[in-house]
């Protein structure tokens, strides 16, 4: 459903109202204020620019750079590792050695591919079982050395087919980001496309987590939530907005340390992204660098454990009836 669309049927929404209002007793005002409310709140963000269905479309758009571009960009001399070393490699999932600004880190890249053929073969970035396995592999690895790590999301979310639910798919990312937030070497998340569920948090649990202007961010894909809530996947631009999905709203919540600027956006001119986007990660590699393991260790526990918000309830008793 376009926007145009979206602000036409609340017009009519509204009309319909107003002409019923008063009628046989009715006292639609109430309703009325709040649509009218919404209607102007809409139009001021079409105003404004992009809105959060927008950055859904950008953060898909089958230009956009695969992790594949950004590691070619960013890194020097990358050697690839494959395997899980129990049932096979997922190719959803590149991984490997590579040298940045002259020392050695661990890449953990998930990738959608390119055309059609490659989207295929990468299973359109949604990693199985043996894809989380081999990531712990190279934490794992880059742990035992001491080399930083960079990951980069890009992910609809963890393949949910039945081969995955036999392979204890839930498991291994509950133990991906286990062991994330275990390592004692400095680690760096970016994300730069979609950053979808579990599936994308099995790999970004890290010390600084950034995200390009245009990716997204969620527990789950607006289509997913439209057809849980409302049983209509095409309401997906009315569950964007309602979940909070993008790069401003993830920095508002805390979830993520910084936004990377776009420009024109990662399809249009990849090297002013990824030349804005090694800008940070390089800043937060020497300051992270200067962390003690048990330094590092407890601003982790802190700054995961500081995300989100509770307020107590409390329940009064009902006074007992004589």
């Amino acid at each position: 459903m376009s926007e145009e669309r979206t602000l036409r049927e609340l017009e009519e929404q509204i009309e319909r109202l107003r002409a019923l209002n008063s009628e046989n007793g009715l006292d639609l005002s109430r309703e009325i204020d709040n649509l009218t409310e919404k209607l102007a709140q809409r139009k001021e963000s079409s105003e404004e620019g992009l809105d959060d269905w927008d950055c859904v479309k950008l953060a898909r758009h089958p230009d956009r750079p695969d992790s594949k571009d950004y590691v070619n960009f960013l890194t020097d001399d990358y050697y690839a590792l494959s395997g899980d070393r129990l049932i096979g490699d997922d190719s959803a999932l590149e991984g490997g050695l590579a040298r940045y600004e002259d020392e050695t880190i661990i890449v953990i890249a998930q990738s959608k591919g390119g055309d059609a053929e490659q989207s295929q073969e990468t299973n359109f970035g949604m990693l199985r079982s043996e894809g989380y396995r081999k990531a712990r592999r190279l934490m794992n690895l880059g742990e035992k050395f001491g080399f930083p790590i960079l990951t980069l999301i890009d992910t609809p979310g963890a393949y949910p087919g039945k081969e995955a639910e036999e392979r204890n798919i839930g498991g291994m990312i509950a133990r991906s980001i286990s062991t994330m937030v275990s390592l004692e070497v400095p680690t760096i998340a970016a994300v730069i496309g979609e950053g979808g569920s579990g599936g994308a948090v099995a790999i970004g649990a890290a010390d600084r987590v950034l995200m390009l202007e245009n990716s997204i961010y969620s527990v789950i894909s607006p289509e997913g939530c439209a057809a849980i809530l409302w049983n209509d996947r095409e309401r997906a631009d009315e569950a964007a907005r309602a979940l909070k999905l993008t790069a401003e709203h993830a920095e508002e919540l805390g979830v993520v340390d910084e936004v990377i600027p776009e420009g024109k956006g990662a399809h249009e001119d990849l090297e002013t992204v990824a030349g804005n986007l090694n800008n940070s990660i390089s800043a937060y590699l020497k300051e992270l660098k200067d962390l003690d393991s048990e330094t590092l260790l407890a601003k982790r526990r802190e700054k995961y454990r500081s995300i989100g918000s509770f307020r107590n309830v409390v329940q009064k008793k009902k006074k007992k009836e004589n």
